[in-house]
Formats: structure tokens, C-alpha cells, sequence
């Protein structure tokens, strides 16, 4: 069957405030779901959406989809739940940097380490956003909030750091401002077979506006960001001028042409790439003395829990032999009370 974005979008009333960036993670999405459709051969009811506690987690009610809101933190813990209950879901979940990465943290980075096969779209605000401005995991330190009124003093997380110290498969970011990209990413994701984590930063006109200004801004964003794709030279800049070169194991911007560096001499992106030395220097890099990377940064294949469960299980059966429930009454040491 072909689908549209039309067909993933509820009747619900989005209710977040004007120019939030979550409008954009959205309808990124919703382009990307008849894609998937499409490239895995899915029915639109064999998708849910799950989500926990925040702004961003009212998106189930935006998906014309099967979706599950529950509580604060907990999101992943139900989303593994389904998707090991039934490994013909395919499970999308909706959290933001608190619920996920302060309560829900445990949850988030042993789903990871499980590498069970769900897709986690982190939603990065660095804000506290539905309870009205306190400090998050990843808020910039010195970031002046309603529970740090001279300061935070806490460092922030990185959450593609966390992704790769849980051993993850998958880790993308995307910016609210870049809806093709994002739509491309949605697809890489939904194509992973394994936890896929795509933290969107997006922004919170409300209690944090500009909080990625330095780097989602139009007239600067071509300098500030750099786009990867799997096996293309990783390149940026207005005119494609300026590269990444690896010099004695650490990245190194060069401008194309000068000092006789050429196209040749700059690194490929290999998302493939088992050895997570250079993903995770890509997924530090910060402005201003690199570009901020986005795109699909790590993808490699592993197996999953789901499907480690499913194998055990199918050894098991074949190794029992027990095969009815009256013989496992009547196995082991019985007793007859005469």
C-alpha cells in the first residue's frame, strides 16, 4: 500500500507553542513514514509510537498510528516491552533531555547496550521545557534557568557520547531547522536493525529560545555544520571549501586548495566503521573550533536482543523434552497423596 505524510497525521490539535522546533521533528517524520513504508514493506498499523513525560511526548497524539503515552522516564522500559512482546512492531519513541537522560537514564543507555531493535528520537532543547524552564542533563554549564538563577554548575551530557559508551549501533543527529536531512535520517534509522538513537536539537521559543542559534542560523549554518554521508568526502562550508583531514588520530580542519591539500586528501565518512575513535571525535566536535556534525555518524550491525531472545527461545524448544504442559506438571520429582 502507499502511504502519505497525510496518512501518518492525526485529527489532534498540535498543540505545541508557535515555533517550537518540534513542529519541524514532526513533519519530518510524518515524510519519512510513507518512505519506510515503502522501502520495508510495512503497514501502517504494524507502527507505534511511544512516548514519556515532556513536551515532546505528546506526539503520539499527532501520529495516526497505535501509541502508548506513559510516565516520566519510562518510555524506553515500555518500548523495549513491546517490541520483545512482539518483534513485528515497529517502535518509534518520543523523549526529550530530561526524560530521557535524567530519570529515564538507565533505561535509555541498557536499551542501548541491549541493542534492542527500537528507534529513539531524543529531542534536545537543553530545557526543561513542560515544567517551565529548570536546568536539564544537557544544559550548557553557566546556563542561567529557573533552578540555576546565578548559573548551572553541573556539565552537560553529550548524548551521542552516551550512545557509543553503551556500545550503540546508531547514532544520528539532525537539526529542526534541516527537515530533509531529518527525513533522511528517519529512514537510515527505521532501515538499522538494532537501537537507533537521532537526537533532533530543537528549540524552546519560550524558556530557552536560541539555545542552537550559534549553529541553525541560515546565514551561518553552512560554516558552523558539517553534513555526513556515508562514503562521501566530509566537507563543508558555503562553497564546500573547507574539509577534515585526520592528523596523527585527530581531526583537522583544512581549506581545499591551500597549502596543497586537494579533494583526495580529505576523510570519508565511514558510518560502518566498528571502531567508534572517529565517530566519537565527530560527535564532540563543537563550534566554534569545529563544525558541529549532523547526519547518520554510526551505523554498524550487531545482533539484537530481540532476536537473541527469539533464537534462545527456539533452542530451547528444540532441546526440551517437554512439549505439553501436562508433561512439564508431571516432570521432575512427583509425589502421589494417597
Amino acid at each position: 500500500m502507499t502511504y502519505t505524510a497525510q496518512d501518518f497525521k492525526s485529527n489532534q490539535e498540535v498543540r505545541w507553542c508557535p515555533g517550537c522546533g518540534d513542529h519541524a521533528v514532526l513533519a519530518a517524520i510524518q515524510r519519512a513514514l510513507p518512505l519506510v513504508c515503502e522501502d520495508r514493506g510495512w503497514h501502517k498499523d504494524n507502527i507505534m509510537f511511544v512516548s514519556g513525560i515532556g513536551c515532546s511526548s505528546r506526539l503520539p497524539y499527532y501520529m495516526n498510528t497505535y501509541g502508548f503515552h506513559s510516565i516520566h522516564g519510562r518510555a524506553t522500559a515500555i518500548s523495549t516491552g513491546i517490541k520483545v512482546a512482539n518483534p513485528n512492531i515497529s517502535v518509534w519513541q518520543a523523549c526529550g533531555d530530561g526524560d530521557a537522560l535524567a530519570i529515564g537514564g538507565n533505561h535509555f543507555i541498557h536499551a542501548i547496550r541491549r541493542n534492542i531493535d527500537i528507534n529513539i528520537i531524543l529531542f534536545n532543547n537543553q530545557i526543561y521545557g513542560l515544567t517551565k524552564g529548570q536546568y536539564s542533563p544537557t544544559s550548557k554549564l553557566g546556563q542561567i534557568t529557573k533552578t540555576s538563577p546565578y548559573g548551572t554548575v553541573e556539565n552537560p551530557f553529550t548524548p551521542g557520547s552516551l550512545v557509543l559508551g553503551a556500545r550503540g549501533t546508531f547514532f544520528a543527529r539532525g537539526l529542526d531547522v534541516e527537515m530533509g536531512l531529518n527525513t533522511e535520517i528517519f529512514r537510515a534509522a527505521a532501515a538499522h536493525d538494532g537501537c537507533s538513537v537521532c537526537e533532533m536539537l530543537t528549540n524552546c521559543v519560550i524558556f530557552n529560545d536560541g539555545a542552537h542559534k550559534d549553529i541553525t542560523d541560515r546565514e551561518i549554518r553552512a560554516d558552523r555544520t558539517i553534513t555526513l554521508h556515508h562514503g562521501q568526502p566530509m566537507v563543508f562550508g558555503k562553497d564546500k571549501e573547507k574539509g577534515l583531514i585526520l592528523v596523527h588520530g585527530k581531526l583537522k580542519i583544512v581549506k581545499i586548495g591551500e597549502n596543497g591539500i586537494t579533494m583526495s586528501d580529505i576523510l570519508v565518512h565511514d558510518a560502518h566503521s566498528a571502531d567508534p575513535a572517529i565517530h566519537n571525535q565527530l560527535i564532540n566536535m563543537k563550534y566554534p573550533d569545529f563544525p558541529v556534525a549532523i547526519g547518520v555518524i554510526r551505523d554498524i550491525s550487531e545482533p539484537t536482543y530481540d532476536d537473541r531472545v527469539r533464537d534462545q527461545l527456539e533452542d530451547v524448544k528444540k532441546a526440551s523434552k517437554i512439549t505439553c504442559m501436562d508433561e512439564l506438571l508431571h516432570s521432575g520429582a512427583t509425589w502421589t497423596v494417597e
